[in-house]
């Protein structure tokens, strides 16, 4: 009997003596196996994020260039005085976002209470903007400015209200209750002026 007990104890220790060299060996290859596998998952992870942020500032970048084009080829249109009045509401849309405003929408349609363009300039401020196509031997009248600063700050909250037009000038009546009313008149001369960047834009 204590020869039996012995070998198998001798057995024992052998096989655990088998057991943990194995170990040695195969534990570490397991670890590095496993370590290799996450660096290329990370590796496969990280080019995928990649890919995916390259895609969306190509896809922006795309899309500013398509608009800075149309906002182009509107403004060449503006300069040549062909433009239909949605056109024209483009224009001025196209001027706000060349001289840094920001939230720049062309709201005018039915029921736009007198609003066209409605931007936020760059110190922050909201521009509400009506435009007027209008031929060059009209002017505005006093009517068409008073529907407009009767909406402009009430409705649409501006910090800034313009009226933009094509037209030489504005009646006396006009300029008389936008200088009460706080609105701001940019007649052809003026709007051109602001378009070739000789004059001010309606919020300086």
């Amino acid at each position: 009997m204590g020869r039996r007990r012995r070998r198998r104890t001798s057995n024992t220790l052998g096989l655990l003596i088998m057991a943990a060299a194995a170990a040695t060996v195969l534990v570490p290859r397991a670890v590095h196996a496993a370590a290799a596998e996450a660096h290329i998952l990370i590796t496969v992870a990280v080019c995928l994020l990649t890919a995916v942020v390259v895609a969306v500032i190509l896809r922006a970048w795309y899309r500013f260039r398509a608009r800075a084009r149309e906002d182009a080829r509107t403004l060449a249109a503006l300069r040549q005085n062909a433009l239909t009045p949605r056109e024209f509401e483009e224009a001025l849309a196209a001027l706000c976002r060349r001289d840094g405003c920001t939230e720049v929408r062309v709201v005018g349609g039915a029921g736009d209470l007198g609003a066209d363009v409605i931007a936020r300039a760059p110190d922050g401020r909201r521009i509400v903007l009506q435009a007027k196509r209008y031929r060059n031997g009209r002017a505005v009248g006093s009517q068409d400015v008073q529907r407009f600063g009767g909406t402009a700050h009430t409705i649409h909250r501006a910090d800034i209200a313009a009226v933009v037009t094509t037209a030489q000038t504005f009646t006396a009546q006009a300029q008389d209750y936008a200088d009460r009313a706080g609105i701001r008149l940019v007649a052809a001369k003026a709007l051109a002026a602001w378009d070739t960047r000789t004059g001010p834009p309606p919020w300086d």
